[in-house]
C-alpha cells in the first residue's frame, strides 16, 4: 500500500459531514426522547425525526470512511510511543461508537427494543466526550506541537503546505 502523507478530498469531506451528523444527531436527543415518550405512550409506529436522519448519516458515513480508509489507507499518526498509542486507539473508539451508537438507535427506535435506550443515551454521550477529546488534541497538535495534524482534515493531500 502507498504511504499517505495526508487524506483524500472525499476523506476529508465525509470526516467534516461525519462530524456534522454527531453534532447534529447529539443537539437534537432532546427532542427524541419526547418523540420517543410520544411513541411509547400511543403505541403508534416510529417515524423519522432530525435525530433519527443524523444517526443514519453518521453510521452510512463511517460505514463509507472505513471502507475507503480500507482500500486508500491513511497517514500514520505524528507521534510514537504511548501517544501513537493513544492515537490508534483513540481512532479505534471514535469508529467504534460512531457505529454503535446509530445501531443502538435503530434497534430501540425502528426495531422497539426499548430496554436499549438508556444504553444509547449513555454510549451517545461517551461519543461526545471522545470526540471532543479528538478535537482537543488535533488543535494541541496543530497549534501547540505545531507538527501539521489538523491540516491533513483540512487540505488534501499534496495541496499546500502543513502549518497555518
Amino acid at each position: 500500500m502507498t504511504v499517505r502523507t495526508g487524506y483524500s478530498l472525499t476523506q476529508i469531506v465525509l470526516h467534516w459531514l461525519t462530524a456534522l451528523g454527531v453534532i447534529v444527531a447529539f443537539l437534537s436527543h432532546d427532542a427524541m426522547e419526547d418523540a420517543f415518550d410520544t411513541l411509547l405512550d400511543s403505541g403508534g409506529a416510529p417515524y423519522p425525526t432530525p435525530h433519527t436522519i443524523a444517526g443514519f448519516c453518521v453510521f452510512l458515513l463511517v460505514a463509507i470512511r472505513l471502507i475507503l480508509r480500507a482500500r486508500r489507507g491513511a497517514p500514520e499518526p505524528l507521534a510514537t510511543g504511548l501517544q501513537l498509542q493513544a492515537a490508534i486507539w483513540g481512532h479505534r473508539l471514535l469508529y467504534a461508537l460512531a457505529l454503535a451508537v446509530p445501531l443502538l438507535g435503530f434497534l430501540t427506535w425502528i426495531v422497539g427494543i426499548t430496554d436499549l435506550s438508556d444504553i444509547h443515551g449513555f454510549l451517545g454521550e461517551a461519543l461526545m466526550v471522545v470526540a471532543l477529546g479528538h478535537a482537543v488534541v488535533a488543535i494541541w497538535h496543530q497549534f501547540g506541537k505545531k507538527d501539521g495534524t489538523l491540516m491533513r482534515m483540512v487540505r488534501p493531500e499534496g495541496k499546500g503546505s502543513r502549518n497555518l
